[in-house]
């Protein structure tokens, strides 16, 4: 099945994914690193990593939100999407209460209660990104019709389409 919205032929969602991720576990480290120096610039890089990190979870659960919508009732794929963006929504959930947390303290300082939640978001991330993979690697979401180990180039035409004279 394949994606519903695309950008030179492949889908949004998995190209958008990689900077929340990136973005949400630096945080974490910049939180770890912090624990161990106790140095302020880990702290504020943490939460601006963090806030970074939301937003493009947002963006790209919006485009995972539109590929879901494609997948067929009843199916297997269809529930396993659903765990992995009701999950992947609890992870922004967790990280926003851990930013709004550190928001509120003296120069970004983070809580127990904001390391916790960022902790526990990137625990679950490693659930619900395993849920992707599934997705992809085990039930074909987002992987096109025509995929193959010789399959031409996504930026060409599909055989079954004319081309261009010239091209």
């Amino acid at each position: 099945m394949e994606s519903r919205a695309k950008a030179m032929g492949h889908g949004i969602h998995p190209l958008l994914i990689v900077f929340p991720l990136g973005l949400l576990a630096t945080s974490v480290i910049f939180d770890i690193l912090y624990l161990i120096t106790d140095r302020t610039g880990f702290q504020i890089s943490a939460a601006y990593t963090m806030g970074a990190g939301i937003i493009g979870g947002l963006v790209a659960g919006l485009f995972g939100l539109i590929d879901w919508s494609a997948i067929p009732a009843g199916t297997r794929a269809k529930r396993v999407g659903a765990v992995h963006g009701v999950g992947n929504v609890v992870v922004l959930v967790l990280f926003a209460v851990s930013w709004l947390l550190r928001l509120a303290a003296d120069n970004w300082d983070p809580s127990a209660l904001a390391l916790i939640c960022s902790f526990a978001g990137i625990v679950l991330v490693g659930v619900t990104g395993w849920l992707g993979g599934e997705l992809v690697e085990r039930l074909g979401v987002s992987v096109s019709d025509e995929a193959g180990v010789n399959a031409p180039s996504s930026l060409r035409r599909s055989a079954g389409r004319p081309r261009a004279r010239g091209v």
